[in-house]
């Protein structure tokens, strides 16, 4: 959530820092703003988009060659003018940008107050820039006054701090919220994320929980521990480019990244596994095989779309692999005090690998001795570096808000996983076990093939963007893939949408269905194929619409229907991979007729990255 940027060095910061925030847009923000200094320490922040920003500064003295901006999601205070970053001290020396949770800001500031204090806007990060400056008076270098600082406070952050009397200077530092420092030609970069910093440089460093950088315009730099212990960094280098986070010339990035997905999906299994020679490798796993082999029980803890390819996770483990599967919400995990053995394998699955609840769920997994496998997009990422193991999904940067080609790409870890388990436990034949790889090297074509019937689906929508409600409902398999595709609906078009087990329909949905209810099945497993028809038979007395995502060839719902979406065959523990497709369309052509912004959808962040 929120997005930072700051740049030091020789060239015009502004330029930098703004177009990093529309970057960074995706990420989810309501207001906006800059600090430069040039001898003055100079603040532009607005409520709003960036371009609200651009207008307040049209004209404005913006010359300096370093500086910091920030993008805000709301937490303490409302969106406005005001609570938007940059804050500034008391004495307005310092100024600071901020992304994460300050929890015991009531109490510093109370204490802050009794020495003289006052405060302008409703923050936590007004809180912590003045008790740096507190700090200060006793510990005058800035860098031990924002260690000091940060060891006095609670809560997650990543934070820049500017000083206007050495404009030589930044200091960053991060505690659970991500911070990416790029490394140029005598100038630095920071971010939240990599695409801001791609466009200047491939050599990054990513800052370690509770570490800090100072940053100087010599070109010099200090990497440290909150305790003041100097580390080495590890110089990594971006395998993004820019192009990958360029729209590629659709009209918006979920679009793009919808149509991405065979070709996503190929690069996930590019490597790992080959249908002709009946094997599956994944390195991650492999490591680690002896103690995944034995282990007792599978937990799965993730959030939003990432859960949901969780539960398809649990479908394919417990049927392939034989091995007991639970699947937690990260946010649940990690208060209902689990019981979680040693014996244990927890996989914990984010598209950012920077999911906040996802982090304190492996923290809690790992401190009973459970092995953590991550999985995740984001090389580099806070949850690959605190699992034991794990398997980068490999989609490339999704920009997009509503997870589209993160969702399949861990759909097709998953599967990998559960087949190669199943390999080594011998809990499939492997006259089965090639039967599903061939089919598996066929889905990005299957996708292809189901991305032409965008045209279909975009007429589909002219007669449902008035709909006030939706209800999707599968069985098995595509259980979990009709709670993704009411998730999406919801996200970007702003409908009601519940996404059910057809069987469960008449333990309560049944009572909204009437002609205005547009009901959407998922009747692509043929193992109840004949339960499915009955449930559509149960809406259609009752007269509601019937949308049925089919296998071509399907006869008997055709006749039921008022819509079908005939979807390539594919083996039913694939199907997921197939179907998730038609229902992405489906939310994003009807956001689109409703006037939504789809790729940043109102009060929706990309990385949840505060709790």
């Amino acid at each position: 959530m929120c997005g930072i940027v700051g740049y030091i060095g020789s060239r015009e910061a502004f330029p930098i820092l703004i177009k990093g925030l529309k970057r960074l847009e995706y990420r989810g923000y309501d207001s906006a703003g800059v600090a430069l200094l040039n001898g003055e320490l100079t603040i532009y922040k607005k409520a709003g988009k960036v371009s609200e920003l651009e207008k307040i500064t049209n004209g404005q003295k913006v010359a300096a060659n370093i500086g910091i901006g920030h993008t805000r999601w709301a937490t303490h205070g409302e969106p406005n003018d005001t609570n938007a970053h940059p804050h500034i001290s008391q004495s307005g020396e310092l100024a600071i940008i901020h992304n994460g949770i300050i929890e015991n800001y009531a109490s510093v500031k109370a204490e802050l107050q009794k020495r003289g204090y006052t405060f302008q806007s409703d923050t936590d990060t007004e809180v912590l820039v003045n008790l740096i400056e507190e700090v200060r008076k006793e510990f005058p270098e800035l860098e031990d006054a924002v260690r000091v600082a940060l060891n006095q406070v609670v809560g997650a952050y990543a934070i820049v701090v500017i000083d206007r009397s050495n404009p030589d200077q930044l200091i960053a530092a991060r505690k659970g919220s991500p911070l990416v420092i790029g490394i140029g030609d005598n100038e630095f970069f920071i971010a939240s994320d990599a695409s801001p910093i791609i466009e200047y440089t491939k050599n990054v460093i990513y800052l370690d929980d509770q570490e800090y950088g100072v940053i100087n315009r010599d070109g010099s730099y200090t990497i440290k521990t909150l305790g003041n212990v100097k580390k080495t960094p590890s110089i990594q280098a971006l395998e993004m480019s820019l192009e990958m986070i360029e729209k590629g010339g659709f009209e918006h990035f979920m679009l793009k990244e919808i149509y991405e997905q065979p070709k996503v999906i190929a690069d996930c299994l590019r490597g790992r596994m080959n249908a002709s020679q009946g094997w599956i490798k994944l390195g991650g796993l492999s490591e680690y095989i002896n103690r995944i082999d034995n282990a007792e029980r599978f937990l799965i803890t993730a959030c939003g779309t990432s859960w949901h390819s969780g539960l398809i996770g649990e479908y394919l483990i417990e049927d392939l692999a034989r091995v007991p599967v639970e699947v937690e919400y990260a946010s649940e995990f990690r208060y209902r005090n689990p019981i979680i053995n040693e014996t244990d394998v927890v996989m914990a699955i984010s598209q950012s690998g920077e999911t906040a609840d996802t982090l304190a769920a492996i923290d809690l997994a790992k401190s009973k001795g459970a092995l953590i496998y991550g999985i995740c997009n984001v090389i580099g990422s806070s949850i690959a570096r605190a699992s034991h193991a794990g398997s980068y999904t490999h989609a490339g940067p999704e920009i997009g808000v509503a997870s589209t080609k993160a969702f399949s790409t861990q759909i097709t870890i998953m599967t990998l996983i559960a087949l190669q388990i199943a390999q080594e436990k011998g809990s499939i034949p492997t006259s089965r076990l090639r039967q599903i790889l061939y089919e598996l090297e066929n889905i990005p074509k299957k996708i292809e093939e189901t991305l032409q019937l965008d045209s279909q689906i975009r007429e589909l929508a002219e007669q449902y963007k008035d709909a006030s409600n939706f209800l999707y409902l599968g069985r098995g398999y595509n259980f979990p893939v009709a709670l993704e595709g009411a998730l999406k609906l919801k996200e970007i078009s702003y409908i009601h949408a519940e996404g059910y087990p057809a069987a469960e329909m008449k333990h309560g949905p049944i009572a909204l269905i009437d002609e205005e209810m547009p009901v959407v099945f998922l009747a692509t497993n043929q193992s109840a194929y004949e339960k499915i028809v009955s449930n559509v038979q149960e809406v259609k007395a009752r007269k509601g619409k019937i949308i049925a995502v089919v296998h071509k060839g399907d006869t008997m719902l055709r006749d039921l229907a008022d819509h079908i979406i005939e979807v390539p065959e594919t083996e039913e523990v694939l199907s997921p991979l197939i179907s998730i497709v038609p229902l992405q369309l489906l939310a994003y052509h009807i956001a689109i007729l409703r006037g939504c912004n789809v790729d940043q959808p109102r009060n929706l962040a990309k990385s949840v990255t505060v709790e």
